[in-house]
Order: C-alpha cells, then structure tokens, then sequence
C-alpha cells in the first residue's frame, strides 16, 4: 500500500474525530503502523475504546474505503496531510490541526500573506459592500482573501477577491465536492477554476450545523489576520474572531452603527482590544503583511491608488472636497435629519453617508434619533 492510502483510510475510519487521531498520534509514528497494530497495542493508548478499536478493525477489511480512495482524482478532488510539501505550514502551528485537507482547484501560496474575511450571513447591503471593497482591495495588494463561501459577507469578500484576478480559497463545512449554499454555485465553480476549495470532510460529507464551528478554525489558522465585518453577538464570526486570537492572530473589525444587532459582535470585539479598520492600508499593522507588501516592487502611483481606498473616503478622494466625515457633519443639526436628506444635501454615496455617520457616531458627536435620522449630541 502507498503512504498516503494509510492517510487517506485513518482519515475514513468511522467515528474516529480529530481529537481521538490525536491520541492514537501520540503513540504511533504513521498511519501505517496503526493499520498494523495489534489489539493489545491499541487498548494501551489513552481514550481509545473497544468501540474505537473495532471500527479500526473494520476499516482494514472494508473495500468502500479504498475504492473510495481510488476514485477520488476522478472526481478532480486531491488530499494533503502533514508531512507532505504542500500542506499548509500555518495549520501546523495549531492545537487541533487536521490530519487530512482534501481540496479542489490550488492550495494557498505559502510565500504570500493570507486575510480572512468574515461576517454575517443575513448581512445589510452596506455589509456586503465593504466585504467586496475588502476583497478587490486586498487582491491588489497582493494578498490572498480566505473566507467560508457563505452568504453574506463570506461571499461578497471572495466574489472581490476574484473580480480583481486575486486568489481567493473557501474552507467547507461539508466536502470539497458539494457547493453549499447552493445558491453559490457560481462562486464554487470559480474558486474551483481559479482559486481553491479545502474541507478536512471525506468527499460525500452533508453539510450540518456541528461541522462549521469546527471549519471556522482552519480560515483563521491560515490566515494573517482576520476581518470582521457585520456580526451578531453570538456567531460564528465572533467564534472565529476568538480562535484568531487564541492562534496569535490580528483581528480587526469594521466598526458599525450603535444599537444596530449586526454591530453588536463588532463592537463587543472593539471594547475588547480588536483593530478598528477602515482602509485597506490599515491591515499593514499585521507584521507579516507589511512586510510582504514593502519588499513588492510596486509604483508610488499603485501605493497611493491603494492609500485612496477608504471605506468611509472613495468619493472625496476622487473629488477632492472636504472631508466626508466633515461633510455629513455639517449638515447635521440639533433637529434631526434624514440619510436622504444627507446623500441630497452632500452628494455622496450612501456607502460614504453611513460609513461617516458611524464614525461620527463612535467619536459621540452625533446620535441616532429614529431609524436612519441623526442629530448633534
């Protein structure tokens, strides 16, 4: 048998988790020599039932595995497990690394900086947005954008990434060969064409609930630094944004309007320490990235062309007025005015509008009367 059908069937043992390959890891050196171990071997190692050790046993016998095995190139799906050159090195640097990547399309470049975009699902228009700002932004930096493929946020970020000719790579809750949601089969054939789909899940894998937690701490561990746009209080995003951290990872968040539910996750990270970002050129405070992006050959021109990509800037930069902050500002009063009355008055977009009344709104100048109605504080 070749090493990498050990990997692949160790991998394919039923019932076998993460957690319990970690055990049998830590008395065995390969693959190989659990699928030759003996019974009295196997009851030494801790945490490992009968249970455990007869799905071992069946698995030796068990036809479906290797044909499973055999097919998989077919299905245009390869793996990867530690040990081999193409396995990602930053995976390596966590607890609970995966055994096994399976993936389509092409695995990161190890010598560039990776930014992990993520953020809700049922995101505002404004959310998705500033994702795919982000995500054609950090592409013409050079950077490689990471995210879930999920709605919302997730996707507008890596659909960015892709418009700009960036790579962008998804990590699955479910098998590399089903694109979930559905409704991102677009996307899916995309990053299969021109980026890169991974899962540690055995192709055929369903999608459920249990198994995204778990995906979420692949995307940080791959990344350099996380971003955070639009999160509830208790999400996924704000998981990850925890995982992050604990990998010694930057977070940075985008800051949102107070008292507004999708803000709820980004501001709790920002009280807790989290980086507010609101350019491209602010994700050069992560190390590696700014280095990467200083030994780049790159014009002053393209510097400046992306200096000039701010959130809450894009239109007064192109028109070289005042500030839009200083703006929106201006023409609010005591009494309370309208976001249309706003976008009339200062003739920016409502990207630019609501980005400035949010920092207006953190620096306490101005506060949120009725929905979408602002007054001087």
């Amino acid at each position: 048998m070749r090493e990498d059908y050990y990997w692949y069937w160790v991998n394919n043992i039923v019932g076998m988790s993460n957690a319990k390959l970690k055990k049998l890891f830590a008395v065995f050196d390969t693959p190989e020599e659990i699928y030759k171990a003996s019974d009295r071997l196997l009851e030494s190692v801790n945490d490992i039932r009968m249970s455990d050790i007869m799905a071992i046993k069946e698995s030796r016998k068990d036809d479906y595995i290797y044909r499973q095995y055999s097919d998989i190139e077919k299905q245009g799906i390869r793996f990867t497990y530690p040990g081999q050159i193409n396995y990602p090195d930053k995976l390596l640097n966590i607890y609970d690394y995966p055994y096994i990547l399976y993936y389509k399309g092409r695995l990161p470049d190890t010598d560039k900086p990776s930014v992990a975009i993520v953020g809700a699902r049922n995101c505002t228009e404004y959310g998705r947005m500033i994702a795919q700002h982000f995500g054609e932004n950090f592409a013409g930096m050079g950077l490689q954008v990471i995210s879930g493929m999920a709605l919302g946020i997730d996707a507008a970020a890596q659909k960015g990434a892709i418009k700009n000719g960036g790579y962008s790579l998804a990590v699955l809750g479910c098998g590399v060969d089903i694109c979930y949601p559905r409704t991102n089969i677009e996307l899916y054939t995309h990053l299969n064409d021109c980026g890169g789909i991974i899962s540690e899940y055995p192709p055929g894998t369903a999608p459920r609930a249990g198994l995204f937690p778990m995906r979420n701490r692949i995307i940080s561990a791959m990344a350099d630094a996380l971003v955070v746009v639009e999160a509830r209080q208790k999400s996924g995003s704000l998981i990850t944004a925890d995982q992050a951290l604990e990998q010694n990872r930057d977070v940075y968040v985008v800051p949102g309007r107070i008292g507004d539910a999708l803000s709820e996750g980004c501001l709790k990270l920002i009280k807790e320490g989290a980086q507010v970002i609101t350019s491209t050129m602010d994700i050069m405070a992560t190390k590696s990235i700014e280095i990467y992006y200083n030994n780049r050959q790159m014009t002053d021109d393209k510097l400046d062309s992306l200096d000039s990509n701010s959130i809450f800037d894009d239109d007064f930069k192109k028109s070289g007025l005042a500030s839009p902050k200083n703006m929106v500002y201006s023409c609010v009063d005591l009494y309370p005015v309208g976001i249309n009355e706003l976008i009339n008055k200062t003739g920016l977009s409502l990207q630019t509008v609501s980005g400035a009344l949010v920092e207006l709104e953190l620096e306490g100048k101005i506060k949120e009367t009725a929905h979408n109605c602002y007054a001087r504080v």
